[in-house]
């Protein structure tokens, strides 16, 4: 079956143009994107009891629990990016959407990631009370989408998935990827990226509600690592990466917790 598998990639590698892949909306993303910096303020919350969907006017936002406890998907029931996704990690990265900019002033939002269709708001910590930030996040949700603005402005970076540089292997890891293991991965709320092939082991950055879930590690070696070892025996293992602006920004806000405790 994996023999089988492997021919399958094979010519559908052959059949088209890696520079020009196309996918459709809720299964594959062609890009990731980040944004430029900018800093902005927080808002105090009061306490707030939250359902499980709030109407405001003509839109309805569900949301949806993910594995990981202290991220919640937002389902505005309309395109979000239409495809891709874009991973905001810190404040400092929203400069080009306006909603990621509201959400992030909503007092305990750590971090913001914006999918195909849906919208991933993860909390700083545990103490910090989902029905403290749900209504806020979908009525800032509800505004937005019913202004009519862009989900981003200005020019953002966009990390392609393919490459005309990809060798067989590299193509058949990301032809894997993109239909069989991201729409899955994007239906909790978060997204996988390859960031590289060296030496026999699989590079990926693990964004959205996948970051600091619990069981990210289960996910990465039990699920990606298994699959891509028996379809492509080239592969033997499978290791998680941060890119060098995601740690900086990790260390800050750690720094800025320790503070804030003492």
């Amino acid at each position: 079956m994996a023999a089988r598998m492997r021919w399958g990639l094979h010519q559908l590698l052959r059949s088209r143009n890696t520079s020009h892949f196309r996918f459709s909306v809720k299964s594959r993303n062609p890009y990731h994107t980040q944004c430029p910096n900018q800093s902005f303020r927080k808002v105090q919350l009061l306490p707030l009891t939250g359902a499980t969907h709030l109407s405001l006017r003509h839109l309805s936002v569900q949301t949806q629990d993910t594995p990981n406890p202290r991220s919640l998907k937002f389902l505005p029931g309309k395109p979000v990016l239409g495809s891709g996704t874009l991973d905001f990690p810190s404040p400092s990265t929203a400069e080009c959407s306006s909603l990621a900019r509201d959400l992030f002033e909503i007092e305990g939002v750590k971090s913001v990631f914006f999918g195909p269709d849906f919208i991933t708001v993860t909390k700083a910590d545990d103490d910090v009370e989902w029905t403290d930030i749900k209504r806020h996040a979908l009525e800032a949700i509800t505004t937005f989408f019913e202004s009519g603005a862009p989900i981003t402005t200005g020019v953002a970076h966009h990390e392609s998935s393919h490459s005309e540089d990809d060798d067989d292997i590299v193509s058949m890891i990301k032809e894997l990827l993109d239909t069989r293991i991201r729409p899955t991965v994007q239906e909790d709320g978060g997204d996988v990226i390859f960031k590289g092939f060296e030496d026999g082991t699989v590079k990926l950055k693990l964004v959205g509600s996948c970051t600091g879930c619990p069981s990210s590690t289960v996910t990465l070696k039990n699920g990606i690592q298994n699959m891509l070892q028996f379809y492509i025996p080239e592969v033997h293992d499978v290791e998680q990466v941060e890119d060098e602006v995601d740690e900086i920004n990790a260390k800050v806000f750690s720094d800025l917790e320790r503070k804030l405790q003492d």
